[in-house]
């Protein structure tokens, strides 16, 4: 399983518009994606932030790892759902499409593929910070989505792209924010 994920988000990072291609033929029945694709992507970066903390500190502090852990989960997992239910809403809202969920989940699921691994990398080495400036790359890759995957118009299709990377990107960072605002105790 784990070596399918890492195929494609290769894939969707090198090469996204071949991706796109594959992923618009591809087969997926229910939660199939979920459980296949983002969950264990998600469990990923958790895992990465709990490491990340343990060994990238001068002290060895099991707290401030589960913290980390607990944080980072908590706004993949709401930044995902959250992303996918505004990308739902305003699929249906301002494109005037009929919504469906499950089709923004995978979209949303398929484009986040560079934040999580770029988290996941930031996790275990953190001098590497510099790094975050490719996360502008998700525009791209949702660029090349939009048309084969979504069925976006040309005509419409960079206002699309600008709100769906918007939802994207800043909706993981949103639940963070409020996270730590509501629990203080979380941040470090």
């Amino acid at each position: 399983m784990y070596k399918e994920i890492f195929q494609w988000v290769i894939a969707i990072i090198t090469q996204p518009a071949k991706a796109w291609d594959l992923l618009t033929r591809k087969e997926e029945k229910g939660e199939e994606f979920l459980s296949r694709f983002v969950y264990p992507l998600i469990g990923l970066v958790t895992v990465a932030a709990f490491l990340g903390v343990l060994f990238t500190r001068k002290e060895f502090d099991i707290e401030l790892a589960l913290k980390s852990s607990i944080r980072t989960l908590v706004s993949s997992f709401g930044g995902f759902f959250l992303g996918s239910y505004f990308l739902s809403e305003i699929w249906q809202g301002m494109f005037k499409r009929e919504k469906d969920l499950k089709l923004c989940q995978r979209f949303v699921g398929y484009s986040s593929s560079l934040m999580f691994t770029l988290n996941i990398i930031l996790m275990l080495l953190p001098e590497f910070f510099f790094l975050r400036i490719f996360i502008l790359y998700t525009l791209y890759i949702v660029w090349e989505g939009a048309g084969p995957y979504m069925k976006v118009e040309e005509n419409i299709r960079l206002k699309f792209v600008s709100i769906a990377t918007v939802v994207i990107l800043a909706t993981p960072f949103l639940i963070e924010f409020i996270l730590v605002l509501l629990m203080p105790g979380l941040s470090f």
